[in-house]
């Protein structure tokens, strides 16, 4: 999918695909009936790196790259994620608060020309009983990102066997793969 299409677009599905050795993620338009539409991009993470990793393609056959980001430190709690397009020029990057996140997980998400974009965890609640109680991990959540208290984005974690997401685009400007970065970035990192 060519950046321009991928701009336009206001909804994305991500659904995680149940591997061994590598945690993958497929990222899919919404059809005009709700349900999923074509595949947009496909991304791939080693687990147990030791510097973080992720690099989305264009499709499964992963032949072109679209996009990727990058752990700057090897061990770091509160992480920065740099961004980068196919070339390697940044898009943006993303990190996780530490100290906000013991109780619910937030993110920072920095783009060029845009205000910083902060994501919390919609419930409190279900936030302390998915890390308080650990049989309850799988439960879904709601991630509201604003910034200036307007919504920018949002990721939603449905109910299902497999990790199911829908990703809401409110802010126009916001680069749609630093979007799809962050929200495959909620899954993969996210009980790190």
């Amino acid at each position: 999918m060519q950046p321009d299409n991928l701009q336009a677009q206001q909804r994305f599905h991500i659904r995680q695909r149940l591997r061994m050795m590598v945690n993958q993620y497929e990222v899919h338009s919404v059809a005009p009936d709700g349900s999923e539409g074509g595949l947009l991009a496909f991304a791939q993470q080693k687990r147990l790196a030791f510097k973080e990793q992720v690099t989305i393609y264009t499709d499964d056959t992963k032949q072109q790259p679209l996009l990727g980001f990058k752990a700057r430190q090897r061990l770091d709690l509160g992480a920065t994620y740099d961004v980068t397009d196919a070339a390697g020029n940044p898009i943006g990057l993303f990190r996780k608060d530490f100290a906000q996140s013991l109780l619910r997980s937030t993110w920072h998400v920095e783009q060029n020309g845009l205000p910083q974009v902060t994501g919390q965890e919609r419930s409190l609640p279900v936030a302390l009983l998915r890390r308080f109680v650990d049989s309850l991990s799988w439960l879904p959540y709601h991630f509201d990102f604003t910034a200036g208290g307007q919504p920018v984005f949002s990721v939603i974690k449905k109910w299902g066997l497999r990790d199911r997401y829908v990703v809401e685009i409110h802010q126009p400007q916001i680069d749609r793969r630093l979007v799809i970065a962050m929200a495959v970035a909620l899954d993969a990192l996210q009980a790190r």
